[in-house]
Parts: structure tokens; C-alpha cells; sequence
């Protein structure tokens, strides 16, 4: 039997487990607190030998601060593990700004705002020649996405002529992981087809769910959060074709019309 490892069970994390049991896997999670079904993160004896048994390992915990806790608690143990396939959830935030440009995975890395996403991404690449990084756009699904923010009234327009961003449905994102299965080791950019301004996403998801739009806001108007206003200082397209040639994954949701609707009809 298949057995996966995901140290780091967050949204996507959960989700993947989620599809793989359905599909036959044993499905081992990693988190903070240990539960009747998770294991602890500091538990090193536990997650050890969790290590030494599956044949699929998969790491979605970003860096805190200026490392990745992963590595320097299991890296060794990760690098030596005798699983098959190995995989880490990276961000297309290692691209930096491109001025609203098409980026792909042989575009530059580092110039970004956040130093030890970048640090990370290179340190996994290099810690199996097995190794699957997929750099991943901003992640929306159900409970998580336009939709959610309109009903709680926490949806914004923001005036910013020309600012573009790449998104990915989270079902197309764990496709895109089970595509890699059969597919060659590398760096591979699981994103939509359709790069656009947020404020479309807000507007189709008021639409939806007949309610009115937000103001149109400047970004200071919008009184955002640090990590909100963040994501707003960088501009970048992000190409898929790398995965759709080598994994034959396609998304499921090409564009945020999709995947909005399909948010709305699993919500009800």
C-alpha cells in the first residue's frame, strides 16, 4: 500500500490527505498537537519512524523567520529516508516582482520580500534527487476564498490599475501533486490559466452571491493588514505550461469563474 507522510497538515495538506485516502493510501499527518490521528511535530521518535516507512514524503510548512523548522529538525532524516518520491509546497513569491510580467520556472529567483522562502525552496531542491517543488500562487478553495470574504464582509477593491495575480484552485493543486507521482523530479508551477486583477474575483464572487460591491478603495483607504498589504508590492503572471508538458496535469478549474462556482456549490 502507497503510504504518504505530510508533515504539515494545513489546508492543502488536509485536502491531499483527504483525496488519497479516499483513494486507497495510508496517509500519515504531521502537525503542532498530536491527536488520535496526527502525530506531533516534536515527537522525533514518531515522526522518525514514520519516515522509515512511507514511500511518499511531502512537506508543506513554510519557514519561521529565517528558517525552515523541517529541515533543521528532520532534513537529515528526510534526505536519508528510503521513500520514493519526495515533495515540498513552495511559493511563487520566490519570483519577486515582475512588473506584471510571465515568470516561469527558469525565471530568476530572490528579489523578493521574503528571503527565506527562497532560502528554503533552494535548501529542499537540494536535499533529494527525487525532490518535487511546486511553487504555488495564492490558494483558494472552499471555506477559503471571494466568497467567504463578501459573506463576512471583509472583501476589498483596490484601485491599483494593472496590478495582476496568479491563483490556484486547492483541488487543482493536489491534482497537480498526484499528477507528479509518475512524473520526472523538479521545480513546477501549479497556477491557473487566467492571471488577473483581485478585483474580478471580488466582483464575480458578489455577483454569485447577489450582493453589492466594496467601495473602490486606494490600498492606505483599505486600511489592510501588514501580510495583506504585502502581497500588493509585487506584480507577476505565473506560466503553468512546465506542469501541463511533463505531469499531463491540466487544471480542473482554469480560471476563477470555475473554481468560484464550484466554491459555491460545495458550500451549500
Amino acid at each position: 500500500m502507497p503510504h504518504m507522510l505530510i508533515i504539515g497538515m494545513g489546508y492543502t495538506g488536509s485536502r491531499l490527505a483527504t483525496r488519497l485516502g479516499s483513494d486507497g493510501w495510508r496517509v500519515t499527518g504531521v502537525r503542532r498537537a498530536a491527536d488520535s490521528e496526527m502525530i506531533a511535530f516534536d515527537d522525533d521518535r514518531a515522526v522518525r519512524a514514520a519516515l522509515g516507512q512511507a514511500t511518499h514524503i511531502l512537506s508543506s510548512v513554510p519557514p519561521e523567520g529565517d528558517v525552515d523548522p523541517v529541515l533543521v529538525r528532520y532534513g537529515a532524516d528526510i534526505a536519508a529516508a528510503p521513500a520514493l518520491w519526495s515533495g515540498y509546497l513552495s511559493s511563487t513569491g520566490v519570483y519577486g516582482d515582475a512588473a506584471g510580467a510571465w515568470v516561469d520556472e527558469n525565471s530568476p529567483v530572490g528579489s523578493g520580500r521574503r528571503g527565506a522562502r527562497v532560502q528554503a525552496d533552494a535548501d529542499w531542491g537540494a536535499l533529494r534527487v527525487d525532490m518535487r517543488r511546486f511553487r504555488l500562487p495564492g490558494i483558494y478553495g472552499p471555506g477559503r476564498s471571494a466568497l467567504d470574504r463578501v459573506r463576512a464582509g471583509r472583501a476589498h477593491r483596490i484601485d491599483l490599475p494593472g496590478q495582476i495575480f496568479s491563483r490556484a484552485h486547492v483541488d487543482d493543486i493536489v491534482a497537480g501533486i498526484i499528477a507528479s507521482f509518475n512524473g520526472p523530479p523538479g521545480v513546477y508551477n501549479l497556477a491557473d490559466d487566467l492571471p488577473c486583477a483581485q478585483n474580478r474575483l471580488i466582483e464575480a464572487a458578489c455577483a454569485m452571491l447577489g450582493e453589492p460591491l466594496p467601495p473602490l478603495l486606494t490600498l492606505g483607504e483599505a486600511q489592510l493588514s501588514p501580510m495583506a498589504r504585502s502581497f500588493y508590492a509585487e506584480n507577476r503572471r505565473v506560466a503553468n505550461g512546465r506542469a501541463k508538458r511533463l505531469l499531463g496535469w491540466t487544471p480542473r478549474y482554469p480560471t476563477y469563474r470555475e473554481g468560484l462556482s464550484a466554491c459555491l456549490v460545495e458550500g451549500q
